[in-house]
């Protein structure tokens, strides 16, 4: 689905990623590191938000070094969700819980029963717990129906219940996801753990 070769990324003589190339596959990956890794940058770049300093990311073989800014958020508008670290970055915040999965394209909030959630549908978002948002964001995004789920640090601001229950979100997700995180629970999930080195 998501194909990296050759990926450097540089910001000025710093070189935050150098010459990775690696290709999600079904399941879960994580991209595991300390802080200054990279790891954040490399998701950036798999999620087409940032493009690469060098080398070539593929969506469904298709190169994107060559396609306008414009192209590049239409194609990850299409193929991929991306999950942001604070979970109220990812919801509409002043709609309630069925509102935003139906504003993602969920027709059948049934979803919400396998995320946990069942019996919230009318509850506003910030009647949730910080897990429960972070679990409803990832309902929003398979709702869209994106190829591909993306995540930066999806735990780090939880408490360790509602991370576990990320976690369990997370495992039964029915796309690919790929996610960022230092978090060793994460790593033990991952059907492919990429370890990343600060430089």
């Amino acid at each position: 689905m998501i194909r990296a070769c050759g990926v450097e990324v540089s910001y000025g003589s710093v070189r935050a990623v150098s010459g990775m190339s690696l290709s999600i596959a079904p399941g879960l990956t994580v991209l595991s590191g300390p802080s200054g890794s990279g790891k954040s940058t490399l998701l950036r770049v798999l999620s087409l938000v940032e493009r690469p300093s060098a080398g070539e990311v593929y969506v469904r073989d298709v190169p994107t070094s060559a396609l306008s800014w414009s192209d590049l958020r239409a194609l990850r508008r299409k193929e991929i969700a991306v999950v942001f670290q604070n979970p109220q970055d990812n919801l509409i915040t002043h709609l309630t819980v069925g509102d935003n999965l139906r504003a993602a394209g969920a027709g059948d909030l049934s979803l919400l029963d396998r995320l946990g959630l069942g019996g919230s549908a009318t509850w506003r978002v910030g009647a949730l717990s910080g897990g429960q948002q972070q679990r409803l964001a990832f309902g929003c995004a398979v709702a869209r129906g994106a190829s591909v789920v993306v995540a930066d640090e999806p735990t780090s601001q939880l408490d360790v219940r509602s991370a576990d229950l990320v976690l369990e979100t997370l495992a039964s997700l029915p796309v690919p996801a790929v996610v960022a995180s230092h978090d060793p629970r994460l790593v033990a999930l991952a059907d492919l753990c990429v370890p990343l080195a600060a430089s």
